[in-house]
């Protein structure tokens, strides 16, 4: 299987594949969020290290149950030819319907077949008030007219 673009990454394909990513963790299905991981892919999230498309998919459906109303932005920090880096915010609200922000920066590597291998990221939640959302589109993917992290000072 192969997951375009392919390293080696020019900047245009690392935006796209920021932006894929972003599309698809938006969308909140486990299973087809996976598809973009090796089988063997390694990942540390927060204080959770993941080992296999398996662990993957069973952590976002767990992620995607607690982290209710989900809505994440990505942004390209850097990248190299088999590597990026985002910086990311994500809004939800917890089953008591606390709002939270979270903010934080993941680096990933990939396979000649743009499968990711690698995930590593680091995470803070602040909490935040209703009226202090800014990510306010419906379920799914961003409007491409919707401001990035930039533009919303973040």
């Amino acid at each position: 299987m192969t997951r375009p673009p392919v390293p080696p990454f020019s900047r245009d394909d690392a935006i796209l594949k920021v932006r894929m990513a972003e599309d698809a963790w938006n969308g909140r299905d486990p299973a087809r969020v996976a598809l973009a991981y090796t089988p063997d892919t390694v990942w540390r999230n927060r204080s959770d290290y993941l080992h296999g498309r398996d662990q993957v998919q069973a952590f976002l459906a767990r992620k995607w149950q607690a982290e209710q109303d989900y809505r994440l932005i990505k942004a390209l920090w850097c990248h190299a030819p088999d590597r990026i880096a985002v910086r990311f915010c994500c809004e939800w609200h917890d089953a008591e319907g606390r709002w939270f922000r979270s903010n934080g920066n993941e680096n990933w590597q990939f396979y000649a077949d743009g499968l990711m291998t690698a995930r590593h990221a680091s995470i803070n939640d602040v909490a935040i008030g209703d009226a202090d959302r800014l990510f306010r589109w419906p379920q799914g993917p961003r409007p491409a007219d919707h401001p990035g992290l930039t533009d919303l000072g973040l």
